[in-house]
């Protein structure tokens, strides 16, 4: 495949998020990358796609800043773009939890490499824990992993009380790409939980080095592809289709944009309910038009890439 898919964050302290980000948003720019980068005081974060060597080049200038030294790419293959735009925003965290004053350089949990957490994972005395969202988890899980009932992932920390009942227990926390875990962990020692450990890369690292054992189901992308296969190993489908009860793994939009829930819904059944994840969003005068894909990206006609960029030039020195 030509392209490739980047996966990344990095926990660093920024002096000047808005000047990084204006310089950042136009490397991205010389290279023709599409995709969502977030930078805050604490870090950067970013999925981003482009061909194998504006890709390439891409990592070899983020690596170039000792800020980023830590850093590690999660690279996938990809036929084409999977994204139709490129977005670099400053925000007071890289992933919203409402946690600014955590610092996860500082402290954090115990990083395991895909192997350690799998060698790990089935101890008597380990609780695999899942800081995702609801509909991720729907889709695709660790066996056996404690999962929360969150629609986001600030809705974390409400869930700490739930949790006291595994205090006793290495808990080993996951996510798509590591960068929850980071706060999460974080977070669960400074509410005096002692065993915390994270699986470094997340899921998708996992895939890539340990084959996804006994990772069940398919893991949800925040990119074009909506889910993607981790398990090569012992893969099965854990997903049902919210209208039929049948094992499925399409992930779909609700039709309504006023719902636009994440959901499981088989071929047929989206047909049927025309994309609607219910019989109201399926009688709502504003329902999007099913196309059968069940996926609803804003049109990128006209889309300007240099949005966004300060219009200043500073004046050359003679």
């Amino acid at each position: 495949m030509d392209f490739r898919v980047l996966l990344y964050y990095c926990y660093t302290h920024l002096q000047d998020p808005e000047a990084f980000r204006e310089e950042h948003h136009r490397l991205c720019l010389s290279l023709n990358l599409r995709g969502r980068i977030i930078v805050a005081e604490e870090g950067l974060n970013g999925t981003v796609s482009g061909t194998v060597a504006d890709c390439a080049a891409y990592m070899q200038a983020v690596k170039a800043d000792p800020r980023f030294a830590a850093l590690e790419f999660k690279v996938e293959e990809a036929p084409a773009h999977t994204f139709q735009k490129l977005h670099v925003r400053v925000k007071p965290e890289i992933v919203h939890v409402g946690l600014p004053a955590i610092k996860p350089y500082e402290r954090t949990g115990v990083h395991l490499s895909p192997e350690e957490f799998r060698q790990m994972k089935d101890q008597d005395d380990v609780i695999v824990l899942d800081v995702r969202s609801d509909y991720e988890h729907h889709l695709g899980r660790f066996k056996n992993a404690v999962t929360l009932d969150i629609g986001n992932f600030r809705e974390f920390p409400d869930k700490v009380e739930e949790l006291r009942q595994y205090q006793d227990k290495k808990i080993l926390t996951y996510c798509t790409g590591g960068i929850k875990c980071e706060k999460a962990s974080a977070f669960l020692l400074e509410q005096g939980f002692e065993n915390v450990y994270q699986l470094h890369g997340g899921i998708i690292k996992y895939g890539l080095e340990a084959g996804g054992e006994d990772f069940e189901g398919k893991c949800y992308v925040f990119d074009g592809r909506v889910a993607v296969d981790v398990n090569t190993v012992n893969p099965t489908v854990v997903a049902q289709c919210i209208s039929c009860g049948r094992p499925d793994e399409r992930m779909v939009n609700c039709a309504n944009p006023h719902c636009n829930a994440h959901v499981v819904l088989c071929q047929t059944c989206a047909e049927q309910r025309e994309g609607a994840c219910s019989d109201a969003c399926q009688q709502h005068p504003d329902k999007r038009p099913y196309d059968g894909t069940g996926n609803y990206p804003k049109a990128s006609n006209h889309y300007n890439p240099e949005q966004g960029l300060s219009s200043y030039r500073a004046p050359v020195r003679s």
